[in-house]
């Protein structure tokens, strides 16, 4: 059974904000063709190879081929991407891979974390340098990661303890300390790693730095067996006397010393290390939970449609109608915020209601909550393997927890709406 496609909202348009890119719903016509470039592909190649890769629980180097070759994959891809002017482009694509498959999607998509770290923080010629490096070549395709959480370090940034001492006689900073659920971890042949230079003034004392898969003392830990999206790789990363070139340094080593030491005379020290690349990220990984809810409403939908119970189709039985008609509602909402946050950090408006937090809350939340109602309107036959509803609801579950949990969202927007302290 396939299921039913459906688009974004089109059509409408809002008050012109200040900036030179007006908002708007109307999608241009290369945002279309896009949209549907990527969909064809998250129809013909991911999804059919979805449940595959999920039992195998391994990284699905192939796709990931696939896509590297028809441009999918790559950094001319993401810079087109992240270069249009309205901030729509990322988020269409994402909801659009992850409707094929969060676990490959995220396979695919996992490397851009580790870019945009690079992009947004390095110098010209880090970029030029590192980020490569990143995709590799389609004949032979690598994978990066973005190395933040640690085991006592998840949510509560301010807590990690990799430390990176400089030793000036060499000018390289020696690295120590441990990486938790790092995506591509360990596989990757381009790590950016989050440490401490000086663990006195917490998350404004870190630096990131871009360290190489063969760099001796970096090391794979265990492979964490998931309860979802497990077509993407995650691991612990070791690190143990690794030593890194200054010129490693995202940003350079020149500004890393003046940012430390106004904040050491306690001045501003602009955006975190870790922070600054979730900032950035938060309403992407929104659509990707999007595409995971869309994909269990659409599935639900057909099967409603076909599926006979006391002489007729489920969907004519107001309970169904009506929860498929809630979840349709709920993912356009969460949409509708995805899309604002994300045209509010490609013009450079202020999030001064944190409506980057905001829309990835209520995607994760709606997508988790989606693809249980999707398991609902299927009964016996969504708990089980043989349809897809029960993976979507596994993949789903991890948008409340990674890149911020639903609760330090709820956090940082009580903050911003209060002015005040919360805790």
């Amino acid at each position: 059974m396939e299921a039913a496609t459906t688009s974004a909202v089109e059509g409408i348009d809002v008050a012109e904000p200040a900036g030179e890119t007006p908002f708007s719903l109307a999608l241009s016509q290369d945002q279309k063709d896009i949209r549907e470039w990527v969909h064809g592909f998250a129809e013909g190649v991911v999804r059919p190879a979805a449940a595959e890769w999920d039992e195998r629980e391994e990284t699905p180097w192939p796709i990931i081929q696939e896509a590297s070759k028809i441009g999918l994959y790559g950094f001319e891809a993401l810079a087109q991407f992240f270069g249009d002017p309205t901030g729509l482009t990322l988020p269409i694509v994402n909801e659009e891979l992850f409707w094929g498959d969060a676990g490959i999607g995220m396979a695919i998509m996992g490397t851009s974390l580790a870019v945009a770290a690079i992009f947004g923080q390095g110098t010209g010629e880090q970029v030029g340098e590192w980020i490569p490096r990143c995709f590799g070549t389609p004949d032979d395709v690598k994978v990066a990661a973005f190395c933040a959480s640690e085991p006592n370090a998840g949510s509560d940034v301010s807590a990690v303890r990799t430390r990176a001492k400089y030793d000036e006689a060499k000018d390289e900073f020696v690295i120590n300390g441990q990486k938790a659920w790092a995506t591509n971890g360990g596989i990757a042949d381009v790590h950016v790693v989050i440490a401490t230079i000086d663990p006195d003034l917490g998350s404004r004392g870190h630096a990131a730095f871009v360290i190489p898969r063969d760099t001796p003392g970096l090391e794979m830990g265990t492979k964490v067996k998931k309860h979802g999206l497990r077509a993407s790789h995650t691991a612990d990363v070791f690190l143990d006397d690794v030593r890194v070139p200054a010129a490693n340094v995202l940003g350079g080593k020149e500004k890393l010393d003046e940012r430390l030491a106004r904040v050491r005379e306690g001045k501003r020290g602009n955006s975190q290390a870790a922070m600054q690349t979730f900032e950035a990220s938060r309403p992407t990984v929104g659509a990707q939970a999007i595409g995971i809810a869309r994909a269990a409403y659409e599935y639900a939908l057909d099967y409603a449609k076909e599926r006979e119970q006391f002489g007729k189709k489920i969907i004519e039985n107001q309970a169904i109608a009506f929860a498929l008609a809630d979840m349709k509602l709920e993912i356009d909402a969460a949409r509708l915020l995805v899309w604002r946050a994300s045209w509010m950090g490609r013009t450079g408006q202020r999030f001064e209601n944190a409506e980057g937090s905001m829309s990835k809350l209520k995607a994760g939340e709606v997508a988790v909550w989606a693809t249980e109602r999707a398991i609902q309107v299927l009964g016996g036959n969504g708990y089980t393997r043989e349809f897809p509803v029960e993976r979507f609801h596994r993949d789903a579950k991890i948008y409340t927890i990674f890149e911020g949990t639903s609760e330090i969202q709820r956090l940082v927007i009580s903050r911003a709406i209060s002015g005040m302290q919360i805790r």
